[in-house]
C-alpha cells in the first residue's frame, strides 16, 4: 500500500461531485480517490449529500480531503423524496462558489446529470477542465424499466430517461474534457452513440484491501449458496430461485442465502411468492440490507456464490462488483454469460459461466457443491487473479495516468492562450 504523500509539482487538485451519499463506502469512491489518489499527493475535495437525515448542510474532513455535505430528508413519501432531490440540487449549485474560490485543476461529476450542467457552466466560466464519470447507463435503464413494466412511475421514468439520454449524449459527453466509464462494453456502447473513443477510459471495479484481510471462515455443515446484492425486480432473480429448487432436490443439505434487499417492498414479495410456490420456505434465507462487513461474512462462509446478470444491453455494460468480491474472498462462483463477467471467470478459472437458464445455473451449482476440492482450487485461483489484476493500486495508476495526460494538455492550452 502507498504511504501518505506530500503534494508534488505535478500533483493536481480535484473537486468531485457525486451521486454517492456521505459517507460513501463504495470502494470505487472511498478507496480509489479517498485513499489511493490522495496517497499519491493529489488534493481531493468532495461535494456530497448526506446519507442520514440532516437538516442543515455542513463541512468536514474525510479521507484526507475536505467535504461539503448537503442536507437531506430520508422519508419514503413522494413529498419527502421530492424534498430530498430539491436539497440535492441546491447542494450541487454550490459548485459555482467552490470552483470560483478554489483553484481546482479539474472538476469531476459522477452520475449526476443536473449537476453536470452546473459544472459545465462553472468550468467554462472559470477555465477548469471537467471530467464525467458514468458508472451505469441510467437513461437506458429508466427507459427499459418503463417499457418492461418494472418502473414504479412509468411516465416519469420514460420522461427522465429521454431527457437524461439527450443530455448525456448530446451535451455532457461531447463537452467534457474526458469521461471515465465502467467497462469496455460500456465504452463500445457510448462510441456507438457518436462519442469519440479517445475521450473515454474504461475503469473496472476492483477490490478493497479490507477484503484481502478478511478471514475466510470454514463452511458450515450445510451447503451454503449465497447471492449478494440488490433484490430489485429488474434483476430477474427468480431464475436463481428456480435453479435452487433443482439444487435442493439433488443436495438436501443445501441452503440459499439472499443477502440484500429490494428497491421496493414488492421486489422481495415477488421472490417470496415464488419461493412459497416452489416449497422452499425453509431452505431460503432473506437477510435484508446489512452493513457491508456483515454481508461479506455470508460470502466468506459460502460454498458457492452466484452472480446473475439478466442479459440486457443495460446490465451487459456493467462491471460486476459482487463477482470481484466473491473472488477476493476465495469463493467458487457461478455466473451467467456477461461480457466482463465471462471474461473474468474464464481467465481466472474461478468457477462456471453459464447460460441464463435455471437448469444451467443449477448444473453449475451442483457441480461445485459435489466437488469441494475442485471448488477450493477455483476459489484460490479467483483470489490470486483479483489480487494481481483488480487491486485499487493498479486501477489508481490507470486513472492517475489519464488525469496526468489531461493536466499536461490543460497546462499547455493555458500557456498557449496566455502567449496570445
Amino acid at each position: 500500500m502507498l504511504e501518505n504523500a506530500l503534494p508534488t509539482a505535478d500533483a493536481f487538485k480535484l473537486l468531485i461531485v457525486s451521486s454517492d451519499r456521505f459517507p460513501s463506502f463504495r470502494v470505487d469512491v472511498a478507496e480509489l480517490f479517498g485513499r489511493q489518489m490522495t496517497a499519491r499527493g493529489h488534493t481531493i475535495h468532495w461535494l456530497l449529500q448526506s446519507e442520514q437525515e440532516c437538516a442543515k448542510s455542513y463541512e468536514t474532513s474525510w479521507l484526507g480531503g475536505h467535504v461539503w455535505v448537503g442536507s437531506t430528508s430520508v422519508g419514503e413519501s413522494r413529498l419527502a423524496r421530492l424534498h430530498k432531490h430539491i436539497r440535492g440540487i441546491a447542494n450541487d449549485f454550490r459548485l459555482f462558489k467552490l470552483v470560483r474560490e478554489n483553484r481546482y485543476d479539474f472538476v469531476q461529476v459522477k452520475d449526476k446529470f443536473i449537476a453536470a450542467l452546473f459544472a459545465l457552466l462553472a468550468c467554462k466560466w472559470y477555465g477548469v477542465p471537467m471530467v464525467f464519470w458514468l458508472s451505469y447507463p441510467f437513461p437506458e435503464s429508466d427507459l427499459y424499466n418503463a417499457s418492461a413494466g418494472l418502473a414504479r412511475y412509468p411516465i416519469f421514468y420514460r420522461l427522465r430517461g429521454n431527457v437524461f439520454k439527450w443530455l448525456l449524449y448530446r451535451l455532457i459527453l461531447p463537452s467534457v474534457a474526458h469521461a471515465f466509464v465502467q467497462s469496455e462494453q460500456m465504452k463500445r456502447d457510448i462510441v456507438a452513440m457518436g462519442i469519440s473513443a479517445d475521450k473515454l477510459t474504461a475503469v473496472p471495479m476492483g477490490i478493497s484491501p479490507s477484503l484481502v484481510d478478511l478471514k475466510i471462515g470454514a463452511p458450515p455443515g450445510e451447503s451454503a449458496v449465497v447471492y449478494l446484492g440488490t433484490l430489485a425486480r429488474s434483476r430477474r432473480l427468480e431464475v436463481i430461485v428456480r435453479a435452487f429448487a433443482l439444487v435442493a432436490r439433488a443436495i438436501p443439505r443445501s441452503k440459499l442465502y439472499l443477502v440484500g434487499g429490494g428497491d421496493d417492498p414488492s421486489d422481495e414479495r415477488y421472490l417470496r411468492d415464488e419461493i412459497e410456490r416452489l416449497g422452499l420456505r425453509e431452505r431460503v434465507v432473506f437477510t435484508g440490507f446489512l452493513p457491508r462487513d456483515q454481508a461479506l461474512e455470508y460470502v466468506a462462509r459460502a460454498d458457492v456464490c452466484l452472480s446473475p446478470f439478466y442479459p440486457t444491453p443495460i446490465f451487459n455494460s456493467t462491471s460486476p462488483t459482487k463477482l470481484i468480491e466473491y473472488m477476493a474472498l476465495g469463493r467458487a462462483v457461478v455466473g451467467n454469460h456477461h461480457p466482463e463477467q465471462r471474461m473474468l471467470i474464464e481467465e481466472s478459472q474461478c468457477g462456471r459461466s453459464v447460460e441464463w437458464d435455471e437448469r444451467a445455473f443449477a448444473d453449475g451449482i451442483i457441480e461445485i457443491l459435489e466437488n469441494p476440492i475442485a471448488a477450493a482450487e477455483m476459489g484460490r485461483r479467483g483470489r490470486r487473479y483479483v489480487l494481481e489484476h483488480r487491486n485499487y493500486e493498479r486501477i489508481a495508476q490507470l486513472v492517475e495516468s489519464r488525469y496526468r495526460e489531461l493536466h499536461v494538455r490543460s497546462l499547455a492550452s493555458s500557456t498557449s492562450t496566455a502567449s496570445e
